[in-house]
């Protein structure tokens, strides 16, 4: 047997442990691991800043249920990703996060870019080491695979120093590790089941949440045969959707407050009652609300709201306990109760307000006019993006999905910059789907230099900027005075389009409405990455909220 260097060593061992896609920007010193990947068969994408490859690597994990990898360099490198790190750990996401480091020889010295990284790692991770020796670096990708996506999912952190990277060992002297199977599905006692099902039966205005919980356990047939099954109406959380297509018939997405505010019983299916879902209480919420919850973790029981009963484990192994046990029940939600009346009237009115808006063909345009065009022009299997305040809040009422895990955006921290990350990501994990963002013009600022990594990897990406000119909104023209330019405003027109087309790709402007069709006709056609810079009303907003402080 010969040698093998830290950095062969380290690539090998994340192929073997499922890790496929890493993302990164190589320097000192973690170059060697980079190019020890691609020999390894792992896909390496180099990117344009640190932050945007964590976002891309912990969408891997969420989409295949293996984390990604994210590598770079030592110092800065680490801390710019750290914004993927508290990402994805509030998302509950996994992804591995490879700093480089000052080589263990120099600590303390004040080395290159020298940074107490691992500690300061900790607090977004569920593990975070320094690798000490080559020789045991099968054990630490073991170790760090097993916490990402064993249990509640989250991001890790391995810590790379220079000569840990460089060092040989004799490939007899290195500790090797099993191959980890697929994460256990726990399931919940029998007698919670039944108990679930008993509070579910005395609901007269009974509710389904279902949350990215359920779209990571790959629980969709069984939250579908569990909705059909009871016909109890259900509301999809901004990632959840898909699980349950948006277009069927028990969906409440076009009555959401008055399904919150008027449920008794809510079964809480991978969901938080977190600021998403304003926490739960009023007045959003019926005060005598009674929750029936669904989660993988013990600790995130009776969070805001106690839970009349309480499911831990794995999101499908307990919905297919559910639906089991309904095998021996004959209840059901009937379509003509008063319940299901009022959720469908009050969906009916919540279209007429918006009509007009859809029918407004002014220009410059508003959001529901340009979304009516883009909505139907998005393929059914689409892999959608989501980034923007009133961008991403009205494109979840009007962008449907029909797919598990086909909704990328915000999340539960509310990242702004995760779009062309995600957007990366996407199109590398999904070749032959179409990949879609819609962004707003403030948004597609935090990472729009990825135009470039996709226009060099030949990522056929379709991007949508709706550009009001302002963080939120605009202004027609900016004043002559630079000095009392709004906090929020930016560029009146910035032309996004042009950077696409400086890059290789291809840009489209549409000022007026009436365009909009044909532009997104061709940027669907053109064989590589495209973007429709679509200039709006710069006071265009969303419909008016009963309660609009965090409408989520």
């Amino acid at each position: 047997m010969g040698t093998v260097t830290g950095a062969t060593l380290m690539a090998r061992n994340l192929k073997q442990q499922g890790v496929e896609y890493m993302f990164g920007i190589v320097g000192f010193p973690v170059q060697p691991i980079a190019a020890a990947a691609q020999e390894a068969g792992i896909q390496y994408v180099g990117m344009r800043n640190e932050q945007s490859a964590s976002y891309a690597a912990q969408a891997v994990g969420y989409m295949t249920g293996r984390p990604g990898a994210c590598l770079t360099v030592s110092g800065p490198g680490v801390i710019h990703a750290f914004a993927g790190l508290a990402n994805a750990q509030q998302n509950f996401w996994p992804m591995i996060l490879i700093g480089g480091a000052s080589a263990i020889s120099q600590n303390g010295m004040g080395a290159f870019q020298e940074e107490r990284q691992v500690a300061l790692a900790e607090p977004y991770c569920k593990y975070a080491h320094a690798v000490e020796d080559a020789a045991r670096i099968p054990y630490y990708v073991e170790q760090a695979v097993r916490f990402s996506i064993y249990g509640r999912p989250g991001p890790v952190y391995l810590d790379m120093p220079d000569d840990i990277i460089q060092q040989e060992v004799d490939e007899a002297d290195v500790i090797p590790a099993a191959t980890l199977p697929e994460p256990p599905r726990m399931m919940a006692m029998p007698e919670s089941i039944e108990a679930a099902l008993d509070a579910l039966e005395s609901a007269e205005r009974p509710l389904v949440i279902c949350g990215k919980g359920m779209a990571w356990s790959r629980a969709e047939d069984e939250v579908r045969d569990f909705v059909e099954r009871t016909q109890v109406p259900f509301l999809a959380s901004p990632m959840g959707k898909g699980v349950m297509d948006d277009n069927h018939p028990l969906s409440v997405g076009a009555a959401r407050s008055l399904a919150l505010q008027q449920a008794d019983v809510i079964v809480l299916l991978g969901a938080r009652l977190n600021w998403i879902m304003h926490f739960g209480m009023p007045p959003r919420f019926g005060k005598e609300v009674r929750i029936i919850q669904v989660d993988i973790s013990a600790e995130s029981m009776h969070t805001n709201v106690p839970a009349e009963v309480a499911l831990v484990g794995d999101g499908r192994a307990i919905v297919g306990q559910l639906n089991k046990a309904l095998e021996g029940r004959q209840w059901f939600c009937p379509d003509d109760t008063p319940w299901k009346k009022a959720i469908a009237a009050k969906g009916v009115e919540n279209a007429k307000m918006i009509q007009p808006m859809i029918e407004d063909d002014s220009t410059p345009t508003n959001y529901y006019r340009a979304l009516r065009d883009i909505s139907p022009w998005i393929p059914d299997d689409a892999i959608i993006i989501g980034e923007g305040a009133n961008t991403m809040d009205i494109g979840r009422t009007q962008m449907p999905n029909a797919n598990p895990r086909h909704r990328l955006d915000a999340g539960s921290y509310g990242t702004m910059g995760i779009g062309m990350g995600f957007v990366v990501a996407a199109a590398v994990v999904n070749p032959d789907k179409a990949i879609v963002s819609v962004s707003g013009d403030s948004a597609i600022g935090f990472s729009g230099m990825e135009m470039e990594t996709c226009c060099r990897n030949k990522l056929p990406v379709k991007i949508v900027v709706l550009n009001n000119g302002g963080i939120g909104g605009g202004i027609d023209k900016l004043p002559d005075d630079v000095k009392t330019i709004p906090p929020g405003i930016l560029t009146v027109g910035a032309r996004y389009d042009l950077m696409m087309e400086a890059f290789g790709g291809k840009g489209f402007l549409v000022n007026d409405p009436a365009d909009l069709q044909a532009a997104l006709d061709a940027a669907m056609a053109f064989d590589g990455p495209a973007l429709v810079n679509v200039i709006l009303d710069p006071k265009a907003g969303r419909k008016p909220q009963e309660h609009a402080w965090h409408t989520g």
